[in-house]
C-alpha cells in the first residue's frame, strides 16, 4: 500500500517521456499501448490521461518486428494540442528586393526566410506553376514529348513536387532540420513527419503544400514570375549587377540566389562560358530496379504477408564491388518509375510514391560511386566533363529505347548473367520498355559494378536477384556533377559578389530538406551581407 502510494504521488499530474519497444500491432492501438506502458513504468493505467508519440521507428532486424516509440504520457493533466503555426510574415511589398532564380525548395525557403527578415524576394522559375506542369508530364509519360522548361526537374517546386517528397535527410549538422518540418505542417503537411523517423509526404500531396507557399509569397508582397529563364548573369567588377530573362529583359540586382537545381545545365554552361569559376563534383549513377512490394515485404519482414499494422517495407543496401561503392538510392515503397529528362534525345528515370505507398510495385536507384577520374574521357570540357558523361548515357539510352521515352531495361537474372531478355514483366513505367543487354548502356566499369553488386545485395536481402524485378537505365540525377564554390563564411561565390550559389544544383545539399536549410541559410547570409553596409 505504501509503495501504490509512493507512485500514484510521484507521477500525479506530471509529463514523462519514455522510449519503449512494443508490437506493431500495440503501437496501433492507444488501449494497448496504454496497457503496456501501465505495466512496464509502474502508471496506473486509469490515470494515463493523454499519449503523444513524439518519435517512430521500426526495427525489422528480428522476425519479430518491432516499432520503437518515443512517447510523452500525460499523468492526471489535459494534453492540449499545440497548433503548429507560421511566422508572422511581415509585408514586404516595398521593402529592398532580392532575386531567387529558382523555384525549389532551396528557392522556396529562401523566399520565405527574406519575407520573414522584411525583404521583398523576387523569384524566376523557368517552368510553371504546379497545376499546368501536370500537362507536360502527361505529355511526357504518354506522348514521348520533352518540354524542356516544365517538366518532373523544373516548375514550382522543382525535382521534389512530383518525385516522391522523401523528407529524410543525414545533414542535420547543417542546420534546423525540425524548423523545415514544421513550416511544412503549417503549409498542410501531415504532423507525422514530424514524428516517423523517415518522413515522406508523397506525390499527391505535395503539390497542394508547394501552392500554398506561393500563395503564402505573393500574399507578403513576394513575386513570382514562371516561365521565366534566366540566359544571362550581368557582371561588373567581379560583382553581379542583373539577370537578363529570355524575352531580352534584364532585372537591375546586386543581389542573387542562384537555387536552379542539379538539373540545370544551361546555367552551369552559362557560369563555365563566362569563367565564373565552377568545379567538377563527383555524383553516382546507375539503374533504377522495380520489384513487387510483396516480395520487399517478405525479404525485409521475414513473412508470407505483411501486417496490416506495418507499412510497406523500404531497403537500404550499401556495398563496395572492387573498392568502388554501389548502393540503394531514393527507395521508393509501394511506388512507381517516372520519366524524368528535361531535354529532349534523353532518357532518365526516377521514382516517386503517393502518401499511401499503394502501389503493387517498389523501385529504387542503384548506383555506382563516380570519381573525377571516370570523367577523364570528357576532360575537354574541363568543369563539366562529369555533367558531359551524364549526358553521354542518357543519350545512348535515348538511341537504345527507339528515340523515344521507352527506357532500356532487362530482367534483373539475365543482366547479372549476361542474357538479353527474350521478355519483360509489366511495369509501373508508362512511356513502356525496350529490351536491351545493359552492357550498351554504359560503360564497362559500371556495368561490371553492377551485375557483381546485384550478387551482393541477394547476399543481404535473400530473393532480391530474380528474374520477376527489372532494370530500367539510366537512374543518372542524383546529384549535381558541379559544385559552384562560395565563401564558407559569407556563401558568397569565391569569385562574384552579391551571388549566393544555392542548394541542390550548386553542390550543397541532397534532397527537399537539405535544399530548404540551405535556401535558408543563403537568404540569412544574403540579408546580412546588406545589413553591414
Amino acid at each position: 500500500m505504501y509503495l501504490r502510494l509512493r507512485i500514484r504521488n510521484h507521477y500525479q499530474k506530471l509529463q514523462h517521456e519514455f522510449t519503449i519497444q512494443v508490437s506493431p500491432e500495440t503501437a496501433a492501438h492507444p488501449d494497448q499501448l496504454k496497457d503496456e506502458i501501465a505495466q512496464k513504468n509502474g502508471i496506473p493505467k486509469d490515470e494515463i490521461s493523454y499519449i503523444q508519440i513524439l518519435k517512430r521507428s521500426i526495427d525489422a532486424r528480428q522476425k519479430n518486428i518491432k516499432v520503437n516509440l518515443k512517447l510523452r504520457v500525460f499523468v492526471q493533466e489535459d494534453f492540449i494540442d499545440q497548433q503548429i503555426k507560421l511566422p508572422d510574415y511581415p509585408d514586404v511589398t516595398h521593402s529592398p528586393e532580392v532575386v531567387i532564380i529558382g523555384a525549389g525548395p532551396a528557392g522556396l525557403f529562401a523566399a520565405l526566410r527574406c519575407i520573414e527578415l522584411g525583404y521583398k524576394p523576387i523569384v524566376l522559375e523557368r517552368g510553371k506553376d504546379v497545376r499546368n506542369r501536370r500537362r507536360d508530364l502527361k505529355a511526357i509519360n504518354r506522348d514521348h514529348i520533352v518540354n524542356e522548361d516544365s517538366n518532373y526537374c523544373f516548375g514550382e517546386g522543382g525535382a521534389g513536387t512530383y518525385s516522391d517528397g522523401k523528407l529524410y535527410t543525414r545533414s542535420k549538422k547543417r542546420g534546423d532540420v525540425q524548423r523545415i518540418l514544421q513550416l511544412l505542417v503549417g503549409f498542410g503537411a501531415t504532423d507525422q513527419i514530424l514524428v516517423e523517423a523517415h518522413p515522406h509526404i508523397g506525390t499527391n500531396k505535395l503539390p497542394d503544400i508547394i501552392a500554398a507557399i506561393r500563395e503564402k509569397i505573393i500574399e507578403r508582397g513576394g513575386d513570382i514570375h514562371f516561365e521565366t529563364r534566366v540566359v544571362d548573369l550581368e557582371i561588373k567588377n567581379s560583382e553581379i549587377k542583373g539577370v537578363t530573362l529570355q524575352n531580352k529583359d534584364t532585372i537591375a540586382t546586386n543581389k542573387v540566389i542562384l537555387a536552379t537545381g542539379h538539373s540545370a545545365r544551361d546555367i552551369f554552361e552559362l557560369l563555365y562560358h563566362k569563367k565564373i569559376e565552377i568545379e567538377a563534383k563527383p555524383f553516382a549513377l546507375g539503374v533504377r530496379v522495380e520489384h513487387s512490394q510483396q516480395l520487399i515485404d517478405q525479404i525485409q519482414y521475414k513473412c508470407e504477408v505483411r501486417s496490416l499494422y506495418l507499412p510497406p517495407s523500404p531497403y537500404s543496401v550499401v556495398k563496395q564491388i572492387d573498392g568502388r561503392g554501389m548502393y540503394s538510392f531514393c527507395m521508393c515503397p509501394g511506388g512507381v518509375i517516372a520519366p524524368c529528362a528535361t531535354s529532349p534525345g534523353e532518357v532518365v528515370t526516377n521514382g516517386w510514391s503517393p502518401s499511401k505507398r499503394d502501389q503493387p510495385t517498389s523501385n529504387s536507384g542503384i548506383v555506382v560511386e563516380l570519381r573525377l577520374e571516370d570523367f577523364e574521357p570528357f576532360a575537354k570540357y574541363g568543369p563539366l566533363s562529369g555533367m558531359y558523361f551524364q549526358k553521354s548515357i542518357e543519350q545512348q539510352a535515348w538511341h537504345l529505347g527507339g528515340q523515344t521515352q521507352k527506357v532500356p531495361a532487362q530482367r534483373l537474372v539475365d543482366m547479372v548473367e549476361g542474357k538479353i531478355s527474350t521478355d519483360l514483366p509489366a511495369t509501373s513505367y508508362k512511356p513502356g520498355l525496350t529490351s536491351v543487354d545493359m552492357k550498351t548502356v554504359f560503360p564497362e566499369f559500371i556495368h561490371h559494378t553492377l551485375r557483381h553488386g546485384f550478387k551482393e545485395f541477394d547476399n543481404s536481402m535473400r530473393g532480391y536477384l530474380t528474374n520477376e524485378a527489372v532494370v530500367h537505365a539510366p537512374e543518372s540525377r542524383t546529384s549535381s556533377p558541379v559544385r559552384i564554390p562560395r565563401d564558407w563564411k559569407t556563401l558568397e561565390h569565391i569569385q562574384i559578389k552579391g551571388l549566393y550559389p544555392c542548394g541542390e544544383g550548386a553542390g550543397y545539399a541532397g534532397g527537399i530538406i537539405s535544399a530548404a536549410i540551405d535556401g535558408e541559410k543563403c537568404a540569412q547570409a544574403c540579408v546580412k551581407t546588406i545589413e553591414s553596409k
